[in-house]
């Protein structure tokens, strides 16, 4: 990473973060000459020094002028909360630059219909984790009271209020598309914060917050963000694009589904005995850090501790020895990774996170073994089993016993090969961040072939088996977990002579890539990627053989989307036909997601 791109990250996670609505509105009153410098004024001040009195932050924009950031309750809510003293303010690109430089503030908690109300960030549609700001669920509790059609009463519509928002959301999304990462600067960035704002407003909480997730992935492509991953991106551009298509036309179940709720309710769930499993590190682009540490009770069910709040590496990797915030407890959540709680009083979220509220009374007990009970048992469920829970919206956790073979080459870096039950299996790194020891760890790991080892991963749904390794046993050191987001395994950690295993065979895969590669680079580089004059017969051809003619016609659409112009009467090419193209994308994204998961699901014997 050059130095310029370092030191814009390094500003961005010392400026608190700014309401969606704020940095909309500031870009917004921006002149037309001042916006095409915008992200000139970005990386400009991201060069300036940083310093924060008390709920001040201050940016030297030059020895005579400062740019300050007023966060009283720790984000800033109002365009008058950016001060600045040059000539030009208000209207000055400095208040702009600075708003667009930080991180994106979360909603404030929202009361939803059900009983004792600690709000927890919920999680993104696609099960991101719950740091991500503005993050939103589609549960059963609808935040405008949508339950459902009363018997004799016509089905509940989207109001005009939301529909005009899904519109909105749409055009923003479709933009990105069409200029890709490159192209998509602070300024788009800007409207798209403005569909967020607006459908947040009109009570769509679960479009606004994928739609700050398309913002998150663009900064961390643009700032060259070692976290970064393009299937981020197109994840969240898919998740934007349906629900705005879908909007308009649902009713009852599916509206209430899309609405979502700004944040889950907590339940009361009595005395509780956990056992802890690992913990791992979290780090979003978004500029929010912290570590959730996962737990058992006796009977496999599972519980997070979380600790996560604005910050950088630096937090994501001191959080695990940070006390957990449950109850009175000293325990770090590395040790409660390895130890046992006792709580009673508990709260408990939808998605198993427990609260940390004032009637809440926890004690340290005892841990377990990941060999004995009752945490044995979580291995003991066959696998398919796991995989199906996890693609039907469980839990995304597998417990897998395993035989380490070896290590495969691919674009995004190495993967961990490795034998599951006679399955072949490629474990990845969950975090690609260098001050976290994932991608060191799988290193090391492949040089102990052999070794059977109990691990915890995370599935990827996938035309093979694949997830990412978060937590497995000591390569030579029996009842010793390693944590792979937060340990660092040593040379003198593996085996000093690796035992000889034959790497199970990979069978042939159908050639989806061939659609989703397309996928991702219209995501990446814009419609215009697609336009360039070629034949696609061959891709078409072999996707054909493979029963996959539906994919060969979605390439096809794909690049006629994005190449076909109109003329006008006088012969003059016409703009392309961007809606046309946005279809085509979501049409070619949403097979290539659904085809993925009946091919994982076919892969693990699910």
């Amino acid at each position: 990473m050059n130095q310029d791109l370092a030191s814009e990250q390094r500003v961005s996670t010392a400026l608190p973060p700014v309401a969606p609505s704020v940095t909309a509105e500031l870009v917004a009153a921006l002149s037309p000459r001042l916006r095409k410098r915008l992200d000139a004024g970005i990386a400009k001040l991201a060069e300036r020094p940083v310093v924060r009195d008390g709920d001040t932050v201050r940016i030297a924009v030059d020895d005579s002028t400062d740019v300050e950031l007023h966060a009283p309750g720790g984000a800033v809510t109002s365009a008058e909360a950016v001060r600045c003293g040059c000539l030009l303010a208000p209207d000055c690109l400095h208040r702009a630059a600075a708003a667009s430089a930080a991180p994106i503030a979360e909603p404030e908690a929202e009361p939803v219909a059900a009983p004792p109300a600690e709000p927890e960030p919920a999680t993104t549609p696609n099960g991101a984790s719950a740091a991500e700001p503005g993050a939103a669920v589609g549960s059963g509790a609808a935040q405008t009271g949508s339950e459902g059609p009363v018997d004799g009463t016509e089905p509940e519509r989207a109001t005009p209020e939301q529909c005009a928002a899904a519109r909105a959301v749409h055009a923003a999304a479709t933009a990105v598309l069409e200029a890709g990462t490159d192209g998509s600067g602070a300024v788009l960035q800007a409207e798209l914060l403005r569909a967020a704002h607006t459908a947040r407003l009109a009570g769509l909480p679960r479009a606004a917050a994928t739609v700050v997730s398309v913002v998150t992935a663009l900064r961390a492509a643009r700032s060259a963000d070692p976290a970064y991953r393009l299937a981020d991106l197109v994840t969240a551009l898919r998740d934007a694009l349906s629900a705005a298509h879908r909007i308009p036309h649902a009713v009852g179940p599916e509206l209430t589904e899309l609405r979502g709720t700004v944040r889950q309710p907590y339940r009361p769930d009595g005395s509780l005995r956990l056992y802890g499993l690992f913990s791992e590190p979290v780090l979003t682009a978004s500029g929010y850090a912290g570590a959730v540490t996962w737990t058992a009770d006796a009977e496999g069910r599972l519980y997070q501790v979380s600790d996560v709040a604005p910050g950088g590496a630096g937090r994501a990797v001191g959080a695990a020895d940070r006390a957990v915030r449950v109850g009175d407890t000293a325990l770090t959540h590395r040790e409660l990774s390895r130890a046992g709680l006792a709580v009673s009083g508990a709260t408990v979220s939808p998605t198993g996170r427990l609260g940390a509220g004032a009637g809440v009374r926890a004690v340290r007990a005892s841990g377990a073994d990941w060999r004995a009970e009752p945490l044995d048992r979580l291995w003991a469920a066959p696998v398919a089993d796991q995989v199906s829970r996890a693609l039907s919206g469980g839990p995304d956790l597998l417990f897998l016993d395993v035989t380490l073979t070896g290590t495969v080459r691919e674009a995004a870096g190495d993967s961990l090969l490795a034998e599951c039950g006679g399955v072949p299996l490629r474990l990845t790194a969950a975090h690609d961040h260098p001050a976290l020891p994932h991608r060191d760890n799988l290193r090391l790991l492949a040089a102990a072939r052999g070794s059977r080892l109990r691990v915890v991963a995370r599935l990827v749904p996938a035309p093979h088996p694949r997830a990412q390794l978060l937590a497995t046993e000591h390569p030579t050191m029996p009842g010793i977990r390693v944590d792979a987001g937060l340990d660092r395994l040593l040379r003198a950690d593996l085996p000093a002579s690796p035992a000889p295993v034959a790497a199970a065979p990979t069978p042939d895969e159908a050639p989806v890539h061939l659609l989703r590669r397309r996928v991702h680079q219209a995501a990446s580089g814009g419609r215009l990627v697609l336009s360039f004059p070629g034949t696609t017969a061959a891709d078409v051809r072999r996707l054909s053989r493979h029963g996959l003619a539906t994919a060969g016609d979605l390439v096809d659409e794909l690049h006629a989307a994005a190449a076909v112009r109109s003329r006008d009467v006088f012969g003059r090419l016409l703009p392309a036909d961007t809606d046309r193209f946005a279809r085509a994308w979501l049409a070619a994204a949403r097979y290539t997601d659904e085809v993925d998961r009946a091919l994982c699901a076919a892969a693990w014997g699910a």
